[in-house]
């Protein structure tokens, strides 16, 4: 048995033995450079970062183009910090779960330091502050999710924290972007030196949103009084400060039972799944699938490492807005949303089981197929047809992946303006287009607001995935009985009007009457769904 913690130098048979490829460099040189050098930080520590970022530093490290490693600053959980990154000496194992059921294992020893972000651990935030001062730093990517740059409520006005942080000034900002305004205050006044600010969420324009929520935050200081104006003039002069965009796609589910069970029995020791107290889930290993894309915006004012000798598509503006578009708004992620949504609902617990069911299959082929394709901008380093067949075809049904619809159904409500409210744009501004036409964006759109009772097509409960809104909305439609006679307008009319969820007023350009429709006929009775679904494919659909 091998384990994380075992000198990878000297006994490198060792975990040749178990399948195990180790890193080419020294740990121990890489943390010293990484203390005197910084290139890298990275904000959020969870699955995503660990499968994909890290392995990239790695191989740029393993390939002599990296020269210090990756400064993780977790912002959530600091038990991810205290018992997965410090006891294991910041290592971890990715596992690649490739279609045809092997495994392929990477030892991970990429990161430079770990740090668990907040202004309560002194320690560690008076060290992410002396990084951010130091000249060396080139950029730092974020993977924080959707909800990690909110600094609004639903109604569009400022929450409270954000007030706070504006009122009181840098330090004693507590959100996520004022913290990271802080930082870059931080630098500004150590010399205001160059770096790349670069959001990998998976969401569309990821960079204008941190760059607006910095500037939100960094022009109420100004106008508090409470930092030079010269500071927003740093970080709005692209040489300086730059917000690049960028399209990240890995699917990288919670660690597996199953893929800790298989490690033990071939000789990798460190399998013990973490569930911390906020439940974040995690282990010493990290399972993703194989497939991936990253494309970044290339606008580095510091310098940065080779990313493209990492596999990193690195392109303008456009073309990474275009290839994000494709991908977010159109050929994964309403899909896979889709699938969760329904998933929950008809009691799936593999994504991959999902793609077997034809009444579902045939629903994400025509909601991608049939009506996002139509009107996705090519981003020519990415072909959006052969993406959706890749998709449909190899990544959702490898049952290598232990991922899980109520997983994907985490924060539903920040991801459909952006996963179905651009293409009905598209419809709405489109001369050749009727949005009317649209039926099977309003069937998912419908089967989510089915899905906010909480009851499942057998009429049981289920327990909603977390989500910022379900305070504010799950009111609306909790009460509902199946059968119920309800009038379904005025239940649903506070939902779909509101222009922060779906990015329209699905009543003002004509799309509710169909919402509403697919909702009246997915509550009368049990197995109503099932049957909304089954009769739309067969009806509306086309064959794919």
């Amino acid at each position: 048995m091998v384990k994380l913690n075992d000198d990878y130098l000297t006994n490198k048979d060792a975990f040749s033995s178990v399948g195990i490829t180790t890193p080419e460099f020294d740990q121990v040189k890489v943390k010293q450079d990484t203390e005197k050098n910084p290139r890298w930080v990275h904000f959020g520590g969870g699955n995503l970062f660990r499968c994909f970022h890290a392995t990239i530093a790695q191989d740029l490290l393993n390939k002599g183009e990296l020269d210090s490693g990756v400064v993780v600053a977790e912002t959530y959980d600091d038990e991810v910090i205290n018992k997965i990154y410090h006891p294991y000496n910041d290592r971890f194992l990715s596992v690649t779960m490739k279609s045809d059921g092997s495994l392929d294992k990477e030892l991970v020893a990429s990161v430079g330091e770990s740090i668990y972000l907040n202004r309560d651990n002194s320690d560690d935030f008076n060290k992410l502050t002396d990084i951010f001062e130091n000249r060396s730093l080139q950029m730092t990517t974020f993977s924080i999710t959707e909800k990690g740059y909110n600094l609004v409520n639903i109604n569009g006005d400022l929450i409270a924290a954000a007030v706070k942080d504006i009122e009181k000034g840098p330090d004693f900002a507590q959100t996520n972007m004022g913290i990271v305004t802080y930082l870059l205050y931080k630098r500004f006044q150590n010399g205001a030196f160059p770096i790349a600010m670069v959001s990998t969420d998976n969401f569309s324009q990821n960079g204008q949103k941190l760059e607006d929520a910095v500037l939100l935050i960094a022009k109420g200081w100004v106008k508090n009084k409470l930092v030079d104006s010269k500071f927003v003039d740093y970080l709005t002069n692209t040489n300086k400060v730059s917000f690049p965009w960028s399209m990240i796609d890995r699917i990288t589910p919670n660690p597996s039972e199953s893929v800790s069970s298989r490690l033990n029995d071939e000789g990798f020791e460190d399998t013990d799944i973490v569930h911390t107290t906020k439940h974040t889930n995690i282990a010493p290993f990290g399972n993703t699938e194989e497939t991936h894309y990253l494309v970044i915006e290339d606008s580095f004012p510091n310098g940065r490492p080779a990313l493209e000798k990492a596999g990193v598509l690195m392109a303008d503006r456009n073309t990474v807005n275009d290839a994000d578009q494709m991908k977010v708004t159109a050929c994964l992620n309403p899909l896979h949303t889709s699938l969760a949504i329904f998933g929950c609902l008809l009691d799936y617990k593999k994504i991959s089981d999902e793609v077997s069911d034809e009444d579902l299959l045939g629903l994400i082929k025509n909601l991608g197929y049939g009506e996002d394709l139509p009107v996705v901008i090519d981003p020519k380093i990415i072909n959006p047809k052969e993406f959706i067949d890749q998709l449909i075809n190899k990544r959702l049904p490898n049952k290598n992946i232990p991922d899980t619809p109520q997983r994907i159904a985490t924060d539903t409500s920040q991801k459909i303006p952006i996963r179905y409210g651009v293409t009905i744009k598209h419809y709405v501004d489109a001369t050749d287009k009727d949005v009317k036409d649209l039926e099977f964006i309003p069937l998912v759109l419908a089967g989510w607001c089915r899905y906010l009772m909480g009851i499942d097509d057998n009429g049981n409960k289920f327990e909603l995935s977390n989500d910022p809104l379900l305070d504010d909305l799950q009111p609306y439609v909790k009460d509902i009985k199946l059968d119920d006679k309800v009038n379904v307008s005025e239940v649903l009319k506070p939902i779909l009007s509101n222009q922060s969820i779906f990015a329209n007023d699905l009543y003002a350009i004509g799309l509710a009457d169909k919402v509403e429709n697919y909702f009246s006929k997915m509550i009368q009775g049990k197995g109503a769904i099932r049957k909304t679904i089954s009769d739309t494919v067969s009806n509306k659909g086309k064959k794919f």
